[in-house]
Parts: structure tokens; C-alpha cells; sequence
């Protein structure tokens, strides 16, 4: 069994992950692409009960007029503290506590952007664009609206 040695505070711990902003031995460094950090905002947002999605359905859109790829309804920046600034486009489930859900999102975004990359979230601002019925909801109401009484 290893036993793990003393480190001091200028030498880097060989059992830790250094984080982005640091540089490992010899010069080595870490950096985690904007778009890896716009994927965790996507999946930590949609395991939000109530968020129907992420982007909102006018992506294709901008995308045929641009002909750019859009970051699919996430922004990521860094502050001046080198801390991420997140900006997230959701559409909320039809009967949902916006406010509350919108919360949560926040709190999901910021524990696992902060837990996955070693690195601070300054500020998560979440933007509903919309509200959506559940498929099934839907598909209920359609077949309720189709089933007229007959009158003979």
C-alpha cells in the first residue's frame, strides 16, 4: 500500500488534477474548450424537471440565414476573474413554477460546470423563451378534440 507523501504549497500534488488556470509541471497546461462548457450548461439544464429544452426552435433558422453553426441557446464568456459567465436559453414545460425551475437550473449549471472544471461560475443568467406542452399532453388533447359526440 502507497502511502502518499507531504506536498509543499509550490510543488504540485502528482494525486490532483490541476485546474484550467493552472499550469502543470514543465509548462503543461489544461484548457477545456467553450463549447465542452456549453455541452454541461445543455445536459445540467435538461436534468431540470420541468425544461422541455435548451436553444428554443428558431436555430435552424438563424443557422440556414448565417450560415453559422449558433451555440445552440448557451453563451459562455470568462470575467475578469477568470470566471465563467454563463447565459442559458430554455423553454419550460406548460405548468411549471417558472421562477423556481429557472432557480434550480442555475444552481444545477453552476454545481456542475464548477464540480466537472475546478473552475468558478461568476453568474448563470437563465432566459425562458418559451413554454411547451409534453408530447403526451399533447397528443391527449388531440385525440380528446378529434372524439366529437355523435349526434344520431
Amino acid at each position: 500500500m502507497s502511502t502518499k507523501k507531504p506536498v509543499s504549497e509550490d510543488q504540485l500534488d502528482p494525486h490532483t488534477i490541476p485546474t484550467p488556470t493552472e499550469e502543470g509541471e514543465g509548462g503543461d497546461s489544461i484548457s477545456i474548450a467553450d463549447s465542452v462548457i456549453a455541452s454541461i450548461v445543455r445536459m445540467s439544464s435538461l436534468e431540470v424537471d420541468g425544461v422541455s429544452s435548451v436553444g428554443g426552435g428558431s436555430e435552424g433558422f438563424w443557422e440556414n440565414i448565417s450560415g453559422k453553426k449558433p451555440g445552440r441557446g448557451v453563451l459562455v464568456t470568462i470575467d475578469e476573474a477568470e470566471n465563467y459567465v454563463i447565459e442559458v436559453h430554455v423553454e419550460m414545460r406548460f405548468g411549471v413554477e417558472l421562477a423556481k425551475t429557472a432557480i434550480q437550473v442555475q444552481q444545477n449549471v453552476r454545481d456542475q460546470v464548477s464540480r466537472m472544471t475546478m473552475k468558478d461560475v461568476s453568474k448563470v443568467d437563465v432566459i425562458i423563451d418559451g413554454v411547451r406542452m409534453d408530447a403526451d399532453k399533447v397528443d391527449e388533447d388531440k385525440e380528446e378534440s378529434w372524439e366529437q359526440p355523435h349526434s344520431d
